[in-house]
């Protein structure tokens, strides 16, 4: 869905852990070694017209690297309050909000 805002993550490939997906992805897409913590979030969505989704949200307060953008039409570093401006993919709404809201994290 171009020119949504989303989180960096992807697929879990066969015989991955969740954690281990995330911090793979993180390194192909932003180039960065994460120390992946717990799981904050989990939503299962269905889009309207079929697909579903099943999102794992995690805590990382700690990588090493330099953030580069190598995937994503633009990366942010934004509020929680500003998270509420941007045009999320709808599966994420749900976290979105929570985080704007400070019950999370």
């Amino acid at each position: 869905m171009p020119l949504k805002w989303e989180f960096p993550g992807g697929k879990i490939e066969e015989g991955e852990q969740p954690r281990d997906a995330m911090r793979r992805e993180l390194e192909e897409e932003l180039g960065i070694v994460a120390e992946v913590g717990e799981e904050v979030k989990r939503i299962a969505h269905e889009y309207p017209g079929g697909g579903s989704v099943e999102l794992r949200f995690f805590e990382v307060r700690k990588y090493q690297g330099e953030i580069e953008n190598r995937i994503f039409r633009e990366i942010r570093w934004v509020t929680r309050k500003e998270l509420l401006g941007l045009d999320f993919l709808e599966a994420d709404l749900g976290l979105v909000n929570e985080l704007a809201a400070g019950k999370i994290l």
